[in-house]
């Protein structure tokens, strides 16, 4: 018996070192074999796409292998995780993924996938606020008319880039506080919903600084609020629901980099190094910055746990007000 121990004890043993030098030998190849698949969880035109779209170049440099960037959109982007999660994990299939891979797990039943257990995170973008914008020729002047709206019999309708996004979930949320009502229009993505916004076919409109800015420039949108704290840089005179009378409210957007979960940890820690190293960029800096994205980085451990933290707090959110898919 002892015997035997000992053969299965140096068996296992055996095991893990041939496993771990396979792993060495991938990350030391990596990513030399193939191109690199950045998937992008939402549709073109959106935040998630133009995110991706900064990066792929930089990260071609950097790693000296070809960066493709590939649209996979549906189901509040986990339809693109779910692919994600079923690839390869040798390094070559990457997710970009919005807040909403935060809210999935507690409001999609029967995810094709485990968030925790077949994702990884690879780091963490960065964070912005939202802003609740409309037409320019709206009725809406001011945040105070859009509470005003909430408060009437009628209620006031907005969109999101979907059901379950933290746009529709921070409306949601700010609602049950504040005794007003609000009708959700869930889109596909920000392209979409921007493009209904500015053609004043939706009286409201939630979306990241990233994708609403553009069109605040171009005159054709009007900022009404952002959702964090503190007031955007980008937008300084635009206030934020905390000051309008919401005191403590908050609900910032946020950006990752995910790989498949057995992915080698040599290998996410070197694209953590490149993702890293590319948002200093100068360059990709000030454009980050520009469509007010704070940039966060740091280690794919720090971007794991702020990743389960949102899927806490949002995950309260969803059971709390009953939401549900569309």
């Amino acid at each position: 018996m002892n015997q035997r121990a000992s053969l299965r004890l140096v068996l296992a043993l055996a095991g893990a070192v041939c496993l771990g030098l396979t792993q060495g030998a991938q990350a030391q190849d990596w990513p030399s074999k193939q191109p690199i698949r950045l998937v992008a969880v939402f549709p073109p035109g959106g935040s998630v796409d133009q995110v991706s779209r900064l990066l792929a170049p930089h990260l071609q440099q950097e790693l000296g292998q070809n960066v493709i960037v590939e649209n996979k959109g549906g189901a509040s982007g986990s339809i693109g995780a779910a692919q994600v999660a079923a690839a390869p994990a040798d390094g070559y299939t990457f997710a970009v993924v919005f807040d909403t891979h935060g809210v999935n797990p507690s409001l999609i039943p029967n995810l094709p996938f485990d968030s925790q257990k077949d994702l990884s995170t690879v780091i963490v973008i960065g964070t912005s606020p939202m802003v609740l914008a409309t037409h320019a020729g709206s009725e809406f002047k001011s945040f105070a008319d859009v509470v005003a709206a909430a408060k009437d019999s009628k209620g006031a309708s907005y969109g999101s880039i979907g059901s379950g996004s933290l746009g529709h979930l921070a409306m949601a949320l700010l609602g049950r506080n504040g005794g007003l009502s609000f009708t959700h229009i869930p889109y596909k993505g920000g392209g979409p919903l921007m493009n209904d916004a500015v053609a004043g076919h939706v009286p409201l409109a939630i979306g990241s600084v990233f994708v609403v800015k553009p069109h605040v420039d171009s005159k054709r949108l009007r900022a009404l609020a952002v959702t964090t704290s503190k007031r955007a840089p980008q937008l300084p005179e635009v206030p934020t629901i905390a000051e309008s009378g919401f005191a403590g409210f908050e609900a910032p957007a946020w950006w990752a980099v995910l790989a498949p979960a057995r992915t080698p940890a040599a290998v996410v820690q070197r694209m953590n190094e490149a993702i890293n190293k590319v948002m200093q960029n100068p360059d990709v800096a000030k454009r980050l910055e520009t469509q007010g994205i704070t940039v966060l980085g740091g280690t794919p451990q720090a971007g794991q746990a702020f990743v389960e933290r949102q899927m806490d707090i949002w995950g309260k959110v969803v059971k709390e007000n009953n939401i549900k898919p569309d």
